[in-house]
């Protein structure tokens, strides 16, 4: 249970330091600002590795050069946290693109479509 807390707190806190790292410190043209934000991460229970959730709002075009600056910024993402959050190991930092808002959407937009092929409940007296 303790570990589990543990890795509770350190998925927030690597979550609020990298939002902020992506506010102010990243400085890749391709991570544009405010076009990225972090949802969520998931830390391994050896806190070892951490998975970073972005969503990143544009074109196709615009997240894939977005997910390319992020990729290629890992490394300086992962030395920050070992400075800003001094753990004993610093955990491997991935991040990975997330689509659960772009899926949300498209389902929206689905359901509404089929809501329009469907007769009104009115006419059907």
């Amino acid at each position: 249970m303790a570990t589990s807390r543990r890795v509770s707190r350190v998925s927030s806190l690597i979550k609020r330091e990298v939002s902020q790292m992506l506010l102010h410190d990243i400085k890749d043209d391709r991570v544009g600002t405010g076009m990225v934000s972090v949802t969520s991460v998931d830390v391994s229970g050896d806190l070892q590795h951490a998975k970073i959730f972005v969503s990143i709002y544009g074109s196709e075009q615009a997240q894939l050069e977005t997910m390319a600056g992020l990729q290629s910024s890992a490394g300086y993402v992962r030395r920050e946290l070992g400075q800003r959050m001094r753990l004993r190991r610093t955990p491997e930092v991935v991040f990975l693109q997330d689509l659960s808002l772009e899926r949300g959407d498209k389902m929206v937009h689905l359901l509404n479509q089929i809501k329009e092929t469907l007769p009104d409940e009115n006419d059907l007296d």
